[in-house]
């Protein structure tokens, strides 16, 4: 697979797949523009090169065609302050007036193309609606890592019509830290789990369990082990149905003499709220009626001190429900230790989603070796999973 640096941009028009998907609030304002800062070096690549740049991204998930709110049109002032420069916008990704404007671009220019998911052809992998778009240019580059895993017009389908292409620096980065985590990683190796359920992340679990050290859980899923190993949850979350499975990784980490590390105790409560009761109980005996909604101390700091010995980390979902005050002190410890790791020598890679936003949120983001855009595109990727996106641009 080529990357971007394997090319001079000059007279050269770039097609260029970003993930420009970013929050907008009731005005139509964008609230935060990590995506659009992390695709900055590979625009400027290109414009320095003397290259011209053609974008297209999705934004949301419009139903019926064209919706005002999802229009990338939102974003043009934005995007002429970052690149201190006027970015054109076609009204649509396809047709005439896009065609137009992107046949008349000149090297330096930058041009936005209108939200690809107006049209269902695009997250249907439709081969002529690829073809259209790979009309505006004569290289294209992939740097839309969160959307790697779905065969989409834009992502994998359009890289046939294409002799030049190769992924963009947002891509090369998450490709190269998931490898160094999952091929080359240094002793101890912790991984962290949290989140709801085990069944959103059971098939990570069993390709780490072959590699790492420790396995911390927490967050919901930590409930689902209790109650497979006879102990009284409450009415904390827990999948019934999944309760065989958490007895089964238990087993396996033992033969494969894995430290499966569970919450000893949490925060329990009596309502799903900020301003409900709370109060500390060891995880096999929580009370009817209370539900367990954050790591409890102890086990924040046991948590911790395995994470402070460890050399490489991966850390995929929170301990509790971080957003309220009163359930986010188990996930910030954990991010505490990651930072102090990581300025002690360690690699640590940020999952993306809720991690993510986590690590942000505490204003660790810039303390850790790398955080993730990915989301589920890097889920699947540590699973083994083949990439779509990917594989499309390794293809002839």
């Amino acid at each position: 697979m080529k990357t971007i640096e394997d090319y001079n941009f000059n007279g050269r028009k770039a097609l260029i797949r970003v993930d420009f998907n970013v929050p907008l609030n009731s005005e139509l304002e964008i609230t935060d523009d990590t995506r659009i800062r992390a695709a900055i070096p590979t625009i400027s690549k290109i414009l320095n090169d003397g290259g011209a740049v053609i974008l297209m991204s999705h934004l949301g998930r419009p139903k019926e065609g064209p919706e005002h709110k999802f229009s990338l049109g939102h974003l043009v002032d934005h995007l002429s302050e970052v690149f201190n420069r006027q970015v054109k916008f076609a009204n649509d990704c396809i047709g005439e007036e896009a065609s137009t404007l992107s046949s008349e671009l000149k090297s330096g220019e930058i041009l936005l193309l209108e939200n690809l998911r107006f049209y269902k052809e695009e997250t249907k992998g439709d081969k002529a609606f690829a073809k259209e778009l790979s009309q505006h240019g004569n290289i294209y580059i992939n740097d839309a890592f969160g959307t790697a895993h779905r065969a989409h017009a834009s992502t994998s389908i359009i890289a046939k019509f294409f002799t030049d292409k190769a992924c963009g620096f947002v891509m090369k980065a998450e490709l190269e830290n998931a490898q160094k985590v999952l091929e080359q990683s240094e002793k101890p190796f912790t991984a962290i789990m949290g989140g709801a359920k085990i069944s959103d992340k059971i098939l990570i679990i069993e390709q780490l369990l072959g590699k790492v050290d420790n396995l911390i859980v927490g967050g919901g899923m930590s409930y689902t082990f209790f109650k497979a190993m006879g102990g009284s949850i409450g009415s904390s979350l827990c999948e019934d149905d999944k309760l065989d499975l958490a007895k089964d990784l238990i087993r396996k980490a033992k033969e494969l003499n894995v430290n499966l590390m569970l919450p000893i105790d949490s925060v329990i409560s009596d309502a799903f709220s900020n301003e409900a009761n709370t109060q500390i109980a060891m995880n096999h005996a929580i009370p009817e009626g209370w539900m367990g909604l954050d790591i409890g101390p102890q086990a924040a700091q046991v948590f911790s001190d395995t994470v402070k010995e460890s050399k490489t980390i991966l850390w995929n979902g929170p301990m509790g429900v971080f957003e309220m005050s009163s359930f986010a002190a188990g996930t910030q410890s954990v991010a505490e230790a990651i930072v102090e790791a990581t300025s002690n020598g360690a690699f640590s890679l940020i999952g993306g989603g809720d991690s993510a936003a986590a690590i942000n949120t505490f204003g660790f983001g810039d303390k850790v070796s790398y955080v993730s855009t990915g989301g589920g595109a890097l889920l699947e990727y540590m699973e083994g999973k083949t990439l779509p996106g990917v594989a499309a641009l390794s293809q002839d």
